[in-house]
């Protein structure tokens, strides 16, 4: 489904975040990325998820080299990830329903279908009385659960999911795994990364690890 080839990503000339990473991930699989802060997660998942280009390698998306696709090829693509990022990226203009709707608006369903469906996800993330609020009024957690929703909501072919559980507690940030989990049963591949290894420890699944810009799964 995804495969990158001796791929290098550089910011400054002569200075590369990633260098040489190799992957595969196969349709419906699940992979913690883990690794210190400043190593290159958030850099990889850019990667994976097309909002960044590699510096030399090949990328290859859905059975496509998607390595140096023209910009405006690049969004048919994306619609098929999900993304749930550190920073959120909640749209200030939008309700929190608003936001968590915006990939079923894309995929085309009807009103209809899309008010039961972001109604019924707020109300199992705890925001079922938070869909007409702003996310300027939430807190960081708040924000983090409508960012996880708004990247669940569609059932993407690919998740990608950068530190997901970083701002909610224990018994939450447990409830949103299981959520992956299910989702991965149903076919969506997972890359979820975290640097805490207590979480990866309650899971059986392989761990991708990047050091000094290389990556190793263990």
């Amino acid at each position: 489904m995804i495969a990158l080839e001796h791929v290098a990503v550089e910011y400054l000339p002569g200075k590369e975040i990633l260098t040489d990473v190799s992957l595969e991930l196969k349709r419906g699989s699940f992979h913690f990325l883990a690794g210190p802060s400043g190593v290159g997660k958030s850099t990889l998942l850019a990667l994976l998820s097309l909002q960044h280009r590699a510096s030399r390698g090949r990328v290859h998306m859905f059975g496509e080299d998607a390595t140096n696709l023209p910009r405006n090829e690049l969004p048919r693509l994306r619609r098929r990830i999900g993304m749930v990022r550190q920073d959120y990226r909640l749209l200030d203009h939008l309700t929190v329903a608003g936001n968590v709707a915006l990939p079923l608006k894309v995929a085309g369903e009807s009103p209809e279908e899309i008010d039961g469906k972001v109604k019924e996800l707020l109300a199992w993330i705890g925001l079922g009385d938070y869909g007409d609020t702003m996310p300027a009024a939430l807190s960081g957690g708040q924000k983090q659960r409508a960012a996880i929703a708004r990247a669940v909501i569609a059932n993407p072919d690919v998740l990608l999911a950068d530190e997901p559980t970083g701002n909610l507690d224990s018994e939450l940030s447990l409830r949103f795994m299981y959520l992956f989990e299910a989702l991965n049963q149903g076919g969506t591949t997972v890359v979820s990364a975290t640097h805490d290894e207590q979480m990866i420890s309650l899971f059986n699944y392989p761990v991708l690890r990047l050091k000094e810009g290389k990556l190793a799964q263990l």
